[in-house]
């Protein structure tokens, strides 16, 4: 019998009832100090059917901050936030990972301690603006990290995994895509370095993989995965070679037996298309599970887990306006339309008062 959304699977450690997968998604409503409050509980709960939650990407510390709002994990109350969201998940029978998160230059200096400079590979502004609390404000040109405080981030990540396991999570996700802090080392656009984190793939593939070792060392590599975005040019990103800097990565993750590899196949606000990429490489070179992202519908999402091109699909946009996204595909029901609206901040309204299909 053919594999389809609807069939259980086998991430790693994480078992999962379904192949549906709800994606990291910011939203944007923390309450002070970064702590999960009960509007998020009753969010993610709402989701549970889904066969894993992947939360939305979550700071690692204070300096790893980009946007208003966001919930981190790294204190104490915010643990003790998180716990409640876990729980209430568990409760209704879902599983649910942190994504771990450090923007790097996507951030600004009126949302990091002292208004601390941004930090990344090298000392590139990025195009755009940040979205900060005074409203829209120019990048700043970021400050390049030294090698010295590298091994102080991996620590970062460290302590945030233990506080991932505190907070009751099933697993965590490295979030290396979408042209944040690890995604800014892997892209040559953006990694202008000299020393032994820059210039060659090996070299800058070396702070993903050693923050990786560092996470895997904490939980377990079968509860770890990773996120990749190959071609996103989100965040003013790009690669010269992204068949082969990808294709090198992912053969590199190998390594660890992770639970799974998490891909964005495009870019996440369109564009992307002119790099011609062929994800069916990482997938075949990937050992383990792979999550499928962007895009996806119902058939198409059935039809990668028929051909065996993904283990699972992960849904954003659906998963914000239909919390019983799993029961719609499996009656074919009509999905609730999201209102763009109300995806950044505010209150309940567009994030916990969707309807649920009636019997």
């Amino acid at each position: 019998m053919a594999l389809d959304l609807f069939s259980p699977a086998k991430l790693g450690a994480i078992a999962l009832k379904n192949r549906v997968v709800m994606a990291p998604l910011t939203r944007n409503r923390a309450g002070e100090g970064g702590v999960p409050q009960e509007m998020n509980v009753t969010y993610y709960q709402q989701r549970a059917s889904a066969g894993l939650i992947i939360t939305e990407a979550t700071p690692i510390s204070p300096m790893a901050h980009g946007y208003p709002a966001l919930p981190g994990i790294y204190t104490d109350a915010q643990i003790a936030g998180w716990k409640k969201v876990t729980d209430a998940v568990h409760a209704s029978g879902g599983k649910i990972v942190i994504q771990l998160w450090h923007v790097g230059r996507i951030s600004h200096p009126s949302l990091l301690p002292n208004q601390a400079t941004p930090v990344a590979p090298s000392a590139i502004k990025p195009a755009g603006q940040a979205f900060t609390y005074e409203g829209l404000q120019d990048f700043v040109t970021p400050r390049a990290l030294d090698e010295a405080e590298l091994a102080t981030l991996a620590q970062d990540y460290v302590h945030a995994t233990r506080c991932a396991i505190a907070a009751g999570f099933d697993g965590v996700e490295v979030h290396a895509a979408n042209g944040y802090l690890l995604d800014q080392f892997l892209r040559d656009g953006t990694n202008h370095r000299t020393d032994q984190y820059g210039g060659s793939l090996e070299n800058r593939t070396r702070l993903l993989l050693e923050v990786v070792q560092a996470v895997v060392g904490t939980i377990g590599a079968d509860k770890v995965g990773v996120r990749l975005s190959p071609v996103n040019p989100f965040n003013d990103m790009q690669d010269s070679q992204p068949q082969q800097t990808f294709n090198y990565v992912t053969r590199a993750l190998n390594q660890f037996n992770l639970a799974y590899l998490h891909v964005v196949e495009g870019g996440i606000h369109g564009g992307g298309e002119s790099e011609p990429f062929d994800f069916a490489q990482m997938r075949q070179l990937f050992s383990n599970g792979y999550i499928a992202n962007l895009g996806y519908d119902k058939a198409r999402g059935n039809a990668v887990i028929a051909s065996g091109h993904a283990d699972a699909v992960a849904y954003g946009v659906p998963f914000i306006a239909n919390p019983d996204l799993v029961e719609r595909y499996a009656r074919n029901a009509p999905l609730n339309a999201a209102d763009s609206a109300t995806f950044y901040g505010g209150n309940e309204n567009g994030y916990t008062d969707y309807p649920f299909l009636t019997v």
